[in-house]
This record gives C-alpha cells, sequence and structure tokens, in this order.
C-alpha cells in the first residue's frame, strides 16, 4: 500500500509534490561556486526549450533550413550542462558523476547523429520541414527499418 493520495483517485498528487517541492527550504553549499551550481540547472532548461522551436507546425511559424543542424547543436549542448553541474559542487564524486554523463551523452549522439544524417541523405535537405513532409505517405521507420531499430535501441 502506498502513501496517502490527495484527491479522487489520487489526481491531484502532482499538484500537492509541486506545492511541497516549492516550499522546501533551499540548501546553500558553502564549498560550491554558487552561480555555477544554480545555473547549470536553468541553461539545461532553456535548451530543452530551444528545441520546441523546431517542431514543425502547418503554418509554418518558424522554419528554417538548417534546423536539424540546430537540433544537433541544441543536443550537444546539453553536454556542457552536465560538466558544469558536476563541476561546480567542488566534489570530486559529483565531477567524476558529471563526466560519465558526459561520455554517455557523447557516445549515444555520435549514434544518433550518424542514424539522423543518413536519412537527411534521403531527404537532401535540413529543413525539419522537409523531414516531415516526406514523410506524409510513408514513414522513415519503414523504409529504413534497421536504421530504426538502431535507433530506438541506441
Amino acid at each position: 500500500k502506498g502513501p496517502n493520495k490527495i484527491g479522487f483517485l489520487g489526481m491531484l498528487q502532482p499538484f500537492s509534490d509541486g506545492i511541497k517541492l516549492f516550499t522546501k527550504e533551499m540548501i546553500y553549499l558553502n564549498s560550491s561556486n554558487y552561480l555555477f551550481y544554480y545555473l547549470s540547472p536553468i541553461i539545461g532548461f532553456m535548451l530543452s526549450l530551444m528545441l520546441w522551436m523546431l517542431i514543425p507546425y502547418y503554418f509554418n511559424f518558424i522554419s528554417f533550413d538548417f534546423s536539424m543542424m540546430f537540433f544537433l547543436s541544441v543536443i550537444s549542448l546539453g553536454v556542457y550542462v552536465l560538466l558544469i553541474a558536476g563541476w561546480s559542487s567542488n566534489s570530486n564524486y559529483s565531477l567524476l558523476g558529471g563526466l560519465r554523463a558526459v561520455a554517455q551523452t557523447i557516445s549515444y549522439e555520435v549514434s544518433l547523429a550518424l542514424i539522423m544524417m543518413s536519412s537527411l541523405i534521403l531527404i537532401m535537405s535540413l529543413n525539419m520541414m522537409k523531414f516531415y513532409e516526406f514523410q506524409e505517405l510513408i514513414w522513415f521507420m519503414f523504409i529504413m527499418f534497421p536504421l530504426s531499430m538502431m535507433f530506438l535501441s541506441s
């Protein structure tokens, strides 16, 4: 049996958890680099929000020619956020954890970039809207089935 649930079938539980997190006490680490320690999650959040610009809409609100290149560059900037977060606490273990996360992220990004490059060669464009339009009749998952399985497994 789990914890007490708030609301009907626990529907209000996420809101209750959010209020509880906002009312918790802030912990200030004396030995950390204060500015980088608190800015690294904000920078990571801003990078993830920047990726929402690339979603192709029917009305083409933002559609630029090198959107896939922008996607690859923004996700590779996330590596620096992990490294700064690990370094800024001035703890050897968090630095090692940050370096491990950086190594894992870079290794996954290489396979992601190569798989994306093969589909971009098929389209002959770096525009995300062209990527979307090309898949109206048949998805890339069916055209390039082995690459799709590699993408899902990595």
